[in-house]
């Protein structure tokens, strides 16, 4: 981070964009049956966590970046929220304050995929169907349905209360923070069509490890290991699909669909990643790889709970230290 010009007031500048910079929160919802997926921050988890630490609700309008993110220039000071991936020189899962001009520099990438960066106040975008998020496909949302490029101005929501006192002291709990790693054990759920899948088909989907091809995106984490066959030539009618679904095509290499994923698919469903581990895909670059392990529904269910529960008592936490 360094000094830089002097901006327009109350608008961020992009000085560089990065791969992929762009508007996101937590999603829209109630129109998939026109078409429109939900969409929204891939790691829910770090998108949520940045926008309460610098006062904001959490699903205020946030940038999502993707493996090398953007050079911003800040008009006024504010304090802003860097979750998710990691990045040289920046402060990561906790408040940081900007002064007037200078400059964030997001483009050296430590670890993980996406980051998330939150300023004070919320960045201001024209809503579409209820949300800030950007759907690239259909250029619709965020700032002006696309990523951001060199020369953008972002305008900040305004902020009514003071900055807190000695905020660069906070820390949050690491009880909060996903179990990140370039290979994770993530934890699925039996999908709908598991019987319809060969014995060595359930037996390999948790015991093989799958690397990350570089084809994935936002619409689904393309996967490739040992091949999950069905018991025999199947057809059925293309249904409803969630965040998380890990749908197998006939080539037997599972495609776990992400944020940006189609809202009915036709290929049968071998499992479903459970919602709390969903931030460990999201940050997995091309060449890492994945375990998946088996858990019931209701160890799936009392995992979020606990997950809900925690961020209950750090948004309460942190309303105290904002009021």
């Amino acid at each position: 981070m360094n000094g830089g010009a002097k901006n327009t007031p109350n608008e961020v500048e992009v000085l560089k964009p990065g791969v992929l910079t762009m508007v996101q929160d937590l999603g829209r919802t109630g129109f998939l049956c026109a078409g429109v997926p939900g969409g929204g921050a891939m790691d829910r988890q770090a998108a949520r966590v940045a926008n309460l630490l610098v006062g904001n609700p959490e699903g205020a309008a946030l940038l999502e970046t993707t493996m090398a993110g953007p050079d911003l220039c800040f008009p006024t000071q504010t304090l802003i929220a860097v979750c998710g991936a990691r990045f040289v020189g920046v402060p990561s899962w906790q408040p940081f304050v900007v002064e007037a001009g200078q400059i964030v520099s997001l483009t050296e990438l430590v670890s993980g995929c996406r980051g998330y960066v939150a300023v004070a106040g919320g960045f201001v975008v024209a809503p579409v169907m209820g949300s800030a998020s950007t759907y690239l496909r259909a250029g619709l949302g965020g700032f002006e349905g696309r990523t951001l490029r060199k020369g953008d101005r972002l305008k900040l929501g305004e902020v009514a209360k003071p900055i807190p006192a000695h905020v660069e002291r906070w820390h949050i709990s690491t009880s909060i923070l996903p179990a990140y790693s370039t290979q994770p054990v993530v934890r699925v759920t039996r999908g709908a069509q598991w019987d319809w899948f060969s014995e060595e088909a359930q037996y390999r989907l948790c015991e093989a490890r799958y690397g990350v091809l570089s084809k994935s995106d936002r619409m689904g984490l393309r996967l490739e290991g040992a091949p999950l066959f069905l018991r025999a030539p199947r057809e059925m009618h293309s249904e409803a699909v969630a965040f998380g679904s890990v749908q197998v095509p006939p080539d037997g290499q599972p495609i776990v669909l992400m944020a940006d994923r189609q809202t009915i698919g036709g290929y049968p469903k071998i499992a479903e990643v459970i919602s709390v581990d969903l931030p460990l895909l999201a940050q997995l670059r091309p060449g890492e790889r994945v375990l998946f392990t088996h858990v019931s529904l209701e160890e799936a269910q009392a995992l979020f709970l606990a997950e809900e529960y925690a961020l209950s008592c750090l948004h309460e936490g942190l309303t105290e230290k904002f009021s």
